[in-house]
């Protein structure tokens, strides 16, 4: 890393110092949270886009995964949901995955004509009628279970922390059947592909309540850290709080957003070094050949598609693994907030800004873009407030720049990208 590079790490610490003087410590903690949650989540794009140029816009479903693993590992079973229909929904499960295998069966085993087309048909519909037999009663069973607190199955009551390396496991299962299938796609193929998917999983999530409650959300989602009443609670904390000048409310989130930090920043720091590693490594440089000129690395005998799986699997894992930590923070998972906005314009504005190719760039863009995607909205309604402030109340232009503040947003995030663009097209940390 080059002094300029340092001095712009150096100017996110000092942004995030300045909110802690200014506005809270807690405020500035929860930026940092989310700014760890979203260098992980970077990285994994960066690892798709910067090591081997594949256009991935379904970041958002690779989240959502790594969330959904939260769910069905940590939080408790419901033995009345179990009951009333859930070996009738895991038999179900079942069947479907043996009508899929059946039917490749048939399409490998059955010559080409009418009679395979004719097989598959009536094997599909066949298995289609049998699994929705055994699958919508046990469904309804299920969601009739006291609905407005449970209706679902729940988990397997298992720490928490288990959930992180299986949400990486989910979003890398996904992503091996995604490219197994586009990867041979030209590159705007492939982003529609899995942009596709990922709506499609999100519409899952939303509405298969047995499994993940759908849009009534999952609350109280168990944690790796302790509770703030508990802290408030116990006698010796209390007494170093008040040691310390702080009241026992305040100091207890505190404390507790500096053990999301120490966990989040464990994993940043580990898959920052497995990185780095891996993109000085021969697999890395290879990678970056492939990028750079695919018809000239399968002509040196690279197994393109095979070697774009890899990386396509790898950065799933990172961005699941990022959903995971994101729900275990929030100690909710909630389907409708994974909007494309948030979990794929957002964290590829991070990759672009910080420099795409280089991952101590995707880190910078990811603490950098967070800041001011939470930062902007407050100080524009300040900025408009301050601006408005003389004018007459109910002017048509005082109104109009009011309204406007709920665009901040989306208007800094184009300004940006377009100055780094203009300014260092390479990104602000570029690739080396």
């Amino acid at each position: 890393m080059t002094k300029r590079d340092i001095g712009l790490f150096v100017l996110v610490a000092v942004l995030l110092v300045g909110t802690g003087l200014l506005q809270s410590w807690n405020a500035a903690l929860y930026i940092l949270n989310y700014g760890l949650i979203s260098a992980v989540m970077a990285l994994g794009v960066n690892m798709q886009w910067g090591y081997a140029g594949l256009f991935n816009i379904g970041v958002m479903g690779f989240t959502a995964l790594g969330g959904l693993a939260v769910v069905l590992v940590a939080m408790a079973p419901v033995g009345a949901a179990w009951s009333a229909g859930g070996s009738h929904v895991l038999l179900a499960l079942a069947v479907g995955l043996g009508v899929i295998l059946g039917a490749i069966q048939i399409w490998r085993r059955v010559g080409r004509g009418a009679l395979r087309g004719l097989a598959m048909v009536v094997w599909l519909v066949a298995g289609f009628f049998l699994y929705r037999a055994i699958f919508d009663p046990a469904v309804s069973a299920i969601e009739a279970i006291d609905p407005a607190a449970t209706g679902y199955l729940g988990g397997l009551g298992l720490p928490v922390l288990l959930a992180w390396p299986v949400g990486a496991l989910f979003a890398a299962g996904a992503a091996w059947v995604i490219g197994k299938t586009a990867l041979g796609l030209r590159a705007d193929y492939l982003a529609i592909a899995t942009l596709g998917i990922a709506e499609i999983i999100i519409a899952v999530l939303k509405n298969e309540d047995w499994l993940s409650r759908g849009v009534k959300n999952v609350n109280g989602i168990p944690r790796p850290v302790p509770y703030e009443v508990d802290l408030q609670a116990s006698a010796a904390f209390v007494e170093k709080a008040q040691a310390l000048g702080l009241d026992p409310t305040t100091a207890s989130t505190i404390f507790v957003k500096l053990l999301y930090a120490g966990l989040f920043a464990v994993v940043l720091i580990a898959l920052l070094w497995l990185s780095e590693k891996a993109l000085k490594s021969p697999w890395g440089r290879m990678m970056r050949a492939i990028r750079d000129n695919e018809t000239a690395a399968a002509a040196m005998g690279k197994d393109v598609t095979r070697r774009h799986l890899q990386v396509f699997v790898l950065g799933s894992a990172i961005c699941g693994l990022a959903g995971a930590m994101m729900i275990t923070y929030d100690s909710q998972l909630t389907p409708g907030s994974f909007q494309p906005l948030r979990f794929t314009f957002l964290i590829w504005v991070m990759v672009i800004v910080g420099g795409s190719g280089n991952n101590w760039g995707a880190v910078l863009g990811g603490f950098l873009i967070w800041f001011l995607w939470v930062q902007v909205e407050p100080l524009g309604a300040w900025f408009m407030g301050a601006i408005t402030s003389g004018m007459a109340d109910g002017s048509a232009l005082k109104t109009h720049l009011l309204d406007s503040v709920a665009h901040m947003r989306l208007l800094t995030m184009g300004v940006v990208l377009l100055v780094v663009l203009r300014f260092s097209p390479r990104g602000l940390i570029p690739e080396r």
